[in-house]
C-alpha cells in the first residue's frame, strides 16, 4: 500500500478536479451581480479552489514573532531610535477582494508597529497609502482599514493617500541617460530614515519589489513596466520566474532598496471569501445540502429582483472572513519568497493538460471597482488579464483556443471613479484595439490631461492613464486566444468594441466555441471565486 502521506497528497490534488458526467449537478457560476445555474457538457473538467488553509492561532503574536525574527535584517525594534523619521506605507483598497472583515490585518500590523514606535521614542511617524495611480481612498474606507483609534490619531495630516502627481511630493532616485528607466518615489518616503511596508498578499503577483516600486511611484516610473511589450513578454503575471513584469519591478525595487531602508511586513491570507449565509459558495455542487440549494435559489431570486446598483451594494456589503495564514518580515526578497511559498500552498491546483475551451465566470468586483461598477474595460481585464494568468507558466487554454466569459457586459461606467475610462472606451477603441498603437498615439495625452490629473489628485478618480493600463493588462489573453465569447451579454456594441463575440446563453457560447475548435474540443471551467490557480502539466 502507498504511505498515508502519499495517499493524502493524491486525494488533495485529484479532489479539486471534477469531470462532468451524466447526472452531475448544474454549476453555480458568477454572472456579474448575480449567478447562473448551468448544466455543462459531459466531459467538462471543473477545477475547484483548494479548501481554505487554517489561519494562525494568534495574529498579533504572529506579527510580533515575524518582526522580531526577520529575514535578512535586524529585528524591527533594533532599527528604531528616538527622533528618527519613520513612514509606514500601506497597501490600498484594491486588495483583498472582497474587503476583509474587520479588524483588517493592516490594522493589526499597525497597532503592533505603532506601539513599538511609541515605546522606542519614535514620534515622527506618517502612514501613507500606496495607491500609485489608483484612486484615492475615501475617509470612510481609510477609517475602516486601520480602525477608529489609529484613524483619529493620524488622519488627515499624518495618514493620507500617496499623490503621484504632486510636483513637490516626488523625489527621483535614479534615471538612465535615455530616460527609459526612472526610479521616483514619494518625497516623505524618500526622506525617511526607515520605511515599514505593510502588505496584504492576496495573489502571488502582490508584494515583493512591486510594493514599493509601484505603490509610491509616479507615472514616469510605472511606464518602465506598465506597457504592452512587458505584458507580452510575461508568460504569467503570477509566477515571478516567468514574468517580465516582475523582473522590471525587481530592477526598480532593488534600486529603491539601494537608496532607502525598507522593512517589509508581508501577510498571506487563505481564500475564505464567503462567510455565514453564503459559505456554500466554497463547496462543490455535489456537496450542497438541501439547505444550501434553497439558500442559493433564494439569493439568486433576490438579486434578480433588485436594481443592479442595489444588488451591487448588497454584494459589496458582505465582508470576507479571511484568515491570516502567515506573517513574514524583513528584507524584500527573502521575505517575499516565504510569502510565495504560502500562496502556492493555498492557491495552486495541479491539472493535466490544456483545454481547447476555457470558461471564466466573471464576478461583480475587481481590484479597480471596489465600491463601484465593473465596467466593460474591467470585465476585459478580469477575463483576459487576471483570470487568464491564474497559472504557473502555461495557460489553461491552448494557444488559439476559445475563452468564454459569463457576464452581462453592460455599458455602465462610474463617472466619479473612472472618468477617463469613458473617453477611452468611446473614443479610442472604435479607432483601434492595437495596444502598441494605443500606447504610441494616446498614452501621453491621457496621462497628462489636466482635467484627469485634477480629478485624480482632488477627487476619487483613477489616473487618466489607467484605462490604457487596463487594456495593456489584457494583452496576454488577446494575443493567445483565437476567440473570446461573452455568454449572456445583454447588448451587441460592448462585445463588438472589445473584439468579442456574444451569445444569449452559456450553452450557445459552448456550441459556437465547438464550431470554432471542433466537436471533440476539450472544455474546462475554472471555478472562481474563491481564488484558484492552475499548475498545468
Amino acid at each position: 500500500m502507498r504511505p498515508l502521506k502519499t495517499l493524502q497528497k493524491l486525494y488533495d490534488e485529484e479532489s479539486q478536479v471534477v469531470i462532468t458526467e451524466k447526472g452531475s449537478p448544474p454549476r453555480a457560476l458568477f454572472y456579474g451581480e448575480n449567478f447562473l445555474l448551468e448544466d455543462l457538457p459531459v466531459g467538462t473538467r471543473v477545477i475547484f479552489p483548494r479548501p481554505p488553509l487554517a489561519g494562525v492561532p494568534n495574529v498579533k503574536a504572529a506579527i510580533r514573532w515575524a518582526i522580531n525574527h526577520p529575514e535578512g535584517m535586524e529585528p524591527l525594534h533594533a532599527l528604531l531610535r528616538p527622533g528618527m523619521k519613520l513612514t509606514c506605507v500601506i497597501d490600498d483598497i484594491s486588495v483583498p477582494l472582497p474587503p476583509m472583515a474587520t479588524p483588517d490585518v493592516r490594522q493589526s500590523i499597525l497597532e503592533v508597529v505603532l506601539e513599538l514606535c511609541a515605546d522606542s521614542g519614535v514620534d515622527d511617524v506618517h502612514l501613507i497609502i500606496a495607491n500609485a495611480l489608483h484612486r484615492r481612498m475615501t475617509e470612510g474606507e481609510m477609517r475602516r482599514m486601520v480602525g477608529q483609534k489609529i484613524h483619529d490619531a493620524f488622519y488627515p495630516d499624518r495618514y493620507y493617500n500617496h499623490d503621484a502627481e504632486d510636483p513637490d511630493g516626488i523625489v527621483e532616485l535614479e534615471r538612465t541617460p535615455c530616460g527609459s528607466h526612472v526610479v521616483a518615489v514619494n518625497r516623505r518616503v524618500a526622506e525617511s530614515d526607515l520605511i515599514v511596508y505593510v502588505n496584504v498578499n492576496f495573489v502571488p503577483m502582490n508584494g515583493g519589489h512591486k510594493s514599493m516600486g509601484t505603490g509610491v511611484a509616479n507615472y514616469a516610473s510605472l511606464r518602465a513596466h506598465h506597457n504592452p511589450k512587458t505584458i507580452r513578454e510575461s508568460k504569467s503575471y503570477m509566477e515571478p520566474g516567468h514574468s517580465e513584469l516582475y523582473r522590471r519591478n525587481e530592477r526598480i525595487g532593488r534600486a529603491i532598496d539601494k537608496h532607502l531602508k525598507v522593512f517589509h511586513i508581508e501577510t498571506a491570507l487563505n481564500n475564505r471569501m464567503f462567510g455565514p449565509g453564503v459559505d456554500f459558495l466554497h463547496k462543490k455542487e455535489e456537496d450542497y445540502t438541501e439547505g444550501d440549494r434553497l439558500k442559493f435559489q433564494a439569493m439568486r431570486y433576490a438579486l434578480s429582483k433588485l436594481p443592479r446598483a442595489a444588488a451591487r451594494t448588497v454584494l459589496n456589503s458582505i465582508p470576507a472572513p479571511y484568515d491570516v495564514t502567515g506573517v513574514f518580515a524583513g528584507a524584500t526578497e527573502p521575505t517575499h519568497a516565504k510569502t510565495l511559498e504560502k500562496s502556492w500552498q493555498q492557491y495552486v491546483v495541479p491539472v493535466q493538460g490544456q483545454s481547447d475551451i476555457v470558461i471564466f465566470p466573471i464576478p461583480f468586483i475587481s481590484p479597480y471597482s471596489v465600491n463601484s461598477v465593473l465596467n466593460p474595460l474591467l470585465v476585459q481585464v478580469m477575463g483576459l488579464g487576471y483570470f487568464f494568468n491564474l497559472n504557473r507558466g502555461v495557460p489553461l487554454v491552448k494557444k488559439g483556443g476559445v475563452i468564454i466569459l459569463t457576464h452581462p457586459a453592460f455599458d455602465e461606467f462610474d463617472p466619479i471613479q473612472h472618468p477617463s475610462y469613458i473617453e477611452f472606451f468611446n473614443r479610442v477603441l472604435p479607432e483601434t484595439r492595437d495596444a502598441v498603437q494605443i500606447e504610441q498615439k494616446y498614452e501621453r495625452e491621457f496621462a497628462e490631461n489636466p482635467s484627469y490629473v485634477h480629478l485624480y489628485r482632488k477627487g476619487n478618480a483613477y489616473h487618466g492613464v489607467h484605462p490604457l493600463y487596463m487594456w495593456y493588462w489584457g494583452e496576454n489573453g488577446r494575443q493567445h486566444a483565437g476567440k473570446v465569447i461573452v455568454a449572456g451579454g445583454e447588448n451587441n456594441h460592448v462585445p463588438a468594441l472589445l473584439g468579442w463575440d456574444r451569445t444569449d446563453t452559456l450553452t450557445e457560447a459552448i456550441e459556437e466555441a465547438r464550431g470554432f475548435m471542433g466537436r471533440s474540443a476539450s472544455i474546462s471551467l475554472l471555478r472562481i471565486a474563491p481564488t484558484v490557480m492552475v499548475d498545468v502539466k
